[in-house]
């Protein structure tokens, strides 16, 4: 597998865009050419079981969703792109605007994804998931003190919430989620209300706000699922200590459900390799692939019926909020205004 990562990002991107035909040219039958915005170990081992399933070599492009992006436009007609991988509606949403997918017809991928984890004409597909929860200290916070998101904003919180940045587009994506649910005026309501209980200024990422739990700087974080569960597998024993008196509380239960995002890719406009790129979204949607989505990273798998990991098993099952992920990334533009206003760093 040819693997090329972030660090090369630039130096290559300049040598593909001057001689654009001959990256072309280059590719050989058996293979697929992935630009992923994952960065994950459990990506290196879908990688290698889908060339022993299949005989396809996989070359892999790393990046940040933005600069992969942005290479492809660059690329044009020339790029030799078949699956674009990101995480989170949002990202896949801008890459839809920015023409980086087709639409793609499959069977056994309408069949496994549940509708409301793809975008509704194929652009792209969800393949793993992530709830988006609150991490709570059990010594300062019961579990019937908490609800809804929108309960964050109760002036009862107020100096007892962490979490990171507006910057994030996972803060964007639940903001998101809570425009199509309340409306831009509730929303933006809550928003404001949000950063007024704010326990420090945003910083850091998701595991940044539970170990400012761990040293007493908040009562409640907000983080997704599998950074919670990553800190909770660590193998030194004085990290996990820290963790023993934070819990995981599922939001929204009495209502539409906890907000959850995915990770997804789709097949490249321009995919030289497009029946190959099917076939490893296809693949991505098999029992195997959704089990190592579980088990190495902790997500949760999209596909009914498939196991999750121990740790995010012993939280027990919960209600999903089950608007289409599309709408997280038709409602970011709005998002992003609604946290400027809100002052929201």
């Amino acid at each position: 597998m040819r693997h090329l990562s972030r660090r090369s990002f630039s130096a290559l991107a300049l040598s593909t865009l001057a001689a654009p035909f001959v990256a072309r040219r280059a590719l050989a039958a058996g293979e697929v050419n992935i630009y992923s915005a994952r960065h994950y170990p459990a990506d290196e081992t879908l990688y290698g079981l889908f060339t022993k399933e299949t005989g396809i070599s996989i070359n892999v492009i790393q990046g940040t969703a933005e600069e992969l992006m942005e290479r492809v436009k660059l690329e044009g007609e020339s790029s030799p792109a078949d699956v674009f991988v990101t995480v989170d509606a949002g990202n896949l949403w801008r890459a839809q605007e920015a023409g980086v997918f087709q639409p793609t017809k499959s069977a056994l991928l309408d069949e496994k994804i549940p509708a409301h984890y793809h975008e509704p004409d194929g652009h792209w597909f969800g393949f793993s998931t992530r709830a988006r929860v609150f991490v709570y200290d059990k010594r300062k916070v019961k579990p019937e003190e908490m609800s809804t998101y929108e309960d964050l904003a109760d002036p009862k919180w107020k100096g007892r919430l962490l979490v990171r940045s507006s910057n994030n587009i996972y803060n964007q994506s639940l903001l998101a989620s809570i425009i199509e649910h309340d409306g831009a005026e509730k929303a933006e309501a809550w928003a404001k209300g949000l950063v007024a209980n704010f326990a420090r200024d945003p910083k850091g990422g998701d595991i940044d706000q539970i170990k400012a739990l761990v040293a007493g700087e908040g009562d409640v974080a907000i983080s997704n699922t599998y950074y919670f569960a990553r800190m909770l597998s660590s193998t030194k024993e004085e990290e996990k200590k820290g963790l023993e008196n934070l819990a995981v509380f599922f939001p929204n239960q009495g209502d539409r459900g906890t907000h959850v995002n995915i990770s997804g890719a789709g097949v490249a406009t321009y995919a030289p390799n497009k029946d190959n790129a099917i076939a490893y979204l296809e693949f991505m949607a098999g029992a195997q692939a959704q089990e190592i989505f579980s088990g190495a990273n902790f997500e949760y798998p999209v596909v009914a019926g498939s196991k999750v990991s121990d740790i995010v098993a012993s939280w027990g099952d919960f209600k999903r909020d089950e608007v289409n992920v599309s709408a997280l990334g038709r409602n970011n533009a709005e998002a992003v205004m609604i946290m400027d206003r809100a002052d929201w760093r």
